[in-house]
């Protein structure tokens, strides 16, 4: 037996009720609201048609569209493979990223530490600041030295000690490795050190030499106690010269008076771990 297509099943049942409603005597109202029930139901039908024709037309395109795709994700060679193979790699991205990021916060954690540390010595008139991604500890060089001079005064090595002292007595501190750094400021040098290279790299190695030179107490003409040393590690300790460069105040070759005294200091530089290169500017604001 053929099937009955399921669009007329409305409209046969539809004739039906007005066949049943006519030959059982039904009045001519009801059979006008019938037919009127017939063609409302003839129009949700034609409706209902062209809903499911555009629906279909859709349905075509946007397979069609796929399709394109697919072809054109085939044509560069990246197929559904190569897809899921770049999914899993931003995955494994993301997830390297995440644990760098919590990475570089417990290093900034560790410098903000080391920082407060080191913030102990600004009492004794030092400056911690970071400069060049560097956390430094920076000395007056006249209260280190006399002008054009290499040897320490006493009231420099009394400075030193007391930085010596907040190095040895900090576990994780005192296991780093410093640079000390000499300056000079730009106005030349005739000395026996030729240069102002030479006196800044040799008032660097007298600074070092002190650091880790051991610690005696010597007497002075005033009374005061002169130490001898500072008793620190000399592996983790290392000297350079930079004569007038890089100075922190003017130019090389435009400076004031007051900019020559801030240029000549000694800095005591925190050399960082490889893994420890991130910017620390943000500690300080500087």
């Amino acid at each position: 037996m053929p099937k009955m297509n399921v669009c007329a099943a409305p409209l046969l049942a539809a004739s039906v009720a007005c066949l049943v409603l006519t030959g059982c005597g039904h009045s001519e109202d009801e059979w006008q609201q019938a037919q009127r029930n017939i063609s409302k139901l003839q129009a949700d039908l034609g409706a209902a048609k062209a809903l499911v024709a555009e629906d279909e037309k859709k349905f075509s395109d946007a397979q069609q569209q796929i399709d394109r795709l697919n072809e054109e994700l085939k044509a560069v060679g990246i197929g559904k493979a190569n897809s899921e193979k770049e999914a899993a790699q931003l995955r494994d991205a993301m997830l390297q990223f995440k644990a760098s990021a919590q990475q570089l916060e417990q290093m900034k954690a560790r410098f903000q530490m080391l920082k407060d540390r080191l913030d102990k010595l600004t009492s004794v008139g030092l400056k911690v600041v970071v400069r060049n991604n560097r956390m430094v500890i920076q000395l007056p060089g006249d209260i280190l030295f006399d002008s054009g001079k290499d040897t320490l005064k006493p009231d420099g090595k009394r400075i030193l000690k007391q930085v010596a002292d907040v190095v040895k007595g900090d576990a994780t501190l005192n296991a780093r490795n410093f640079q000390v750094a000499g300056y000079t400021d730009k106005e030349p040098y005739g000395g026996i050190y030729f240069d102002n290279w030479g006196l800044s790299a040799m008032r660097a190695r007298q600074v070092v030499s002190f650091l880790v030179g051991p610690v005696k107490i010597e007497a002075s003409k005033d009374s005061k106690a002169i130490p001898t040393g500072g008793g620190l590690d000399a592996s983790h300790w290392a000297a350079a010269g930079y004569g007038a460069n890089d100075p922190i105040s003017g130019t090389i070759d435009q400076q004031s008076r007051e900019d020559e005294q801030k240029n000549r200091r000694v800095e005591l530089v925190l050399q960082p771990n490889v893994e420890e290169m991130i910017n620390l500017k943000d500690l300080t604001g500087n």
